[in-house]
């Protein structure tokens, strides 16, 4: 078997590699994200391998589970999105924003977890200390380490048996047998190949914290989330205390799960009724209306501020936070064809209180209203809770799961309406 190097050019946005280059990759459309790297290939044709393989293959009666246990990691909304703990084994990514909390949170749980490896490629030892005192977090149970080299995690294993492997982050790890710095396409790739191998052979969980792009897409090549078992996100608004976090892909549990953390002096802290916490300054007012949302599996009640102005300009203005403005623009649409009321002239303003981002259709019924109680300069009625889907022709449709909003929204006080069949019954009614 003889081996040769050659080049080949790989795309920084998803992963993929070409033999040639070009301004535009192929395969996700992006321009100007192609580089070039060093690959090394052998020569070995199929059927002739220099040495034998040992190939034991099973049927499924045959594979006994050695470890099903899921560890627990003391933070209730953590486990919650995994699915009840993480899994033997198992790669999670955790991915957000600089400054969201990715790193608060790795230390809530070095603080909860008995045995556990902190390997940072980022801070200094002194650095994470200072952090920790400030979070009151002063359990030597962790063990930690401020380097880069990431072969150290295959020593340590055997000698400290760990619970869990922390790696903040994936952008400052390299291993020393590639020639690229690190963070390069090709040692992201490469340690996140090492990573998964490290955690299949010794049955230790490792959590891989990675930056995101400008689009919010973690950084490196998309092929790093097909590689993991579990991709998390930390979402939220830096100038907001609440924080979500997000599964997007989960092999061993639900990937429609949430967390819900409030962001506080000491670290972060559960949210066990995010309802009143959205809710806590509500006032019924012209403009504002409250939805029951799912985030996950759990009914939150949220609160939608709109704002309507005579526009400056010929063509009318429209801003959201924390809601899609396509959607805003087709619910402007039907208001103005079947509620009878023309928003052309107007500048439509749609903010979620608390930092919330909302996508579900269920919540087009309570956008319509706040705008049409803006318009009028009229309050919906007090305690009133609104959800349904708004169609192009003006009728409202049912929603999935509307028993446990309606259990949600009876529990905090509010009022659900059912004969609403449309937005021209909402405006006669209650507006």
């Amino acid at each position: 078997m003889s081996k040769s190097n050659k080049k080949i050019w790989l795309c920084e946005n998803c992963g993929n590699d070409f033999l040639s280059w070009a301004g535009r990759c192929e395969a996700c459309g992006e321009w100007n994200t192609l580089k070039e790297v060093d690959f090394q290939v052998s020569s070995v044709s199929p059927g002739r391998s220099s040495s034998k393989i040992d190939a034991n293959f099973k049927k499924f009666s045959e594979i006994k589970i050695v470890n099903n246990a899921r560890i627990e990691t003391g933070i209730a909304e953590f486990d919650r999105v995994l699915g009840g703990g993480a899994v033997a084994g198992s790669v999670i990514l955790l991915g957000g924003e600089p400054g969201i909390g990715k790193s608060t949170l790795t230390l809530e749980l070095a603080r909860n977890i008995k045995n556990i490896i902190y390997l940072s490629g980022e801070e200094s030892l002194d650095q994470i200390k200072i952090r920790a005192d400030r979070l009151g977090v002063n359990s030597d149970q962790a063990k930690i380490i401020a380097t880069g080299e990431i072969e150290v995690l295959a020593q340590e294993i055997p000698k400290s048996k760990p619970e869990l492997i922390i790696v903040d982050s994936i952008q400052t790890v390299y291993l020393s047998e590639q020639n690229s710095t690190p963070g390069s396409i090709v040692q992201v790739r490469e340690c996140g190949m090492y990573l998964q191998r490290l955690a299949k052979q010794s049955g230790v969980p490792i959590l891989i914290v990675g930056h995101v792009t400008k689009e919010g897409n973690i950084a490196g090549p998309r092929m790093l989330e097909h590689l993991v078992d579990v991709v998390l996100y930390m979402e939220g608004e830096r100038f907001h205390d609440a924080r979500i976090l997000r599964g997007i892909k989960n092999r061993f549990g639900a990937t429609n799960e949430v967390g819900l953390f409030l962001m506080a002096e000491r670290g972060l802290t559960e949210i066990k009724n995010p309802s009143e916490l959205f809710l806590s300054k509500h006032e019924s007012k012209p403009g504002s209306a409250v939805t029951a949302t799912m985030e996950g599996t759990r009914p939150i009640l949220v609160e939608i501020q709109a704002l309507t102005i005579p526009t400056n300009f010929g063509y009318p203005k429209r801003t959201v936070s924390g809601y899609s403005l396509n959607r805003l623009n087709m619910l402007a649409a039907v208001i103005s064809k079947h509620g009878g009321i023309n928003l052309s002239s107007v500048d439509i303003y749609i903010n979620i209180v608390g930092g919330m981002k909302l996508s579900e259709p269920a919540v087009d019924l309570a956008v319509c209203a706040a705008i049409i109680s803006s318009y009028k300069n009229k309050p919906l009625p007090k305690n009133l809770c609104l959800f349904g889907e708004v169609g192009l022709l003006g009728e409202v449709r049912q929603v999935a799961r509307e028993g446990e909003r309606t259990k949600e929204s009876k529990s905090l006080g509010y009022q659900i309406i059912e004969n609403i069949k449309d937005i021209s019954g909402l405006i006669k009614n209650y507006l």
